[in-house]
């Protein structure tokens, strides 16, 4: 049996409503990957979501990512450097 692949399939699930539906959708995606030695791996989900899986007990089968805490002195992912925009040029 071949080795699965640790990075996974990576599914942006940042906008997936926290319903029914999409656990169906997404038990059976992580079914698919796992024919192929693979994993889902959700990123961005809702807290709605997160928590609908851990009480349908899929938890252990449907991989949310941790959002990492930022280190001392690090942005968090997503923030940007405030700056000041150069002047147009000519005026």
């Amino acid at each position: 049996m071949a080795q699965p692949d640790p990075a996974g399939i990576v599914v942006d699930a940042a906008r997936l409503p926290a319903d029914v539906a999409t656990l169906d959708l997404l038990a059976h995606r992580q079914l698919a990957a796992r024919r192929t030695n693979r994993r889902l791996l959700l990123r961005g989900a809702s807290p709605a979501l997160r928590r609908l899986i851990a009480f349908a007990g899929l938890d252990d089968v449907l991989r949310v990512e941790t959002r990492r805490q930022a280190e001392q002195g690090e942005q968090p992912l997503g923030g940007e450097e405030e700056r000041q925009l150069p002047d147009p040029p000519g005026r």
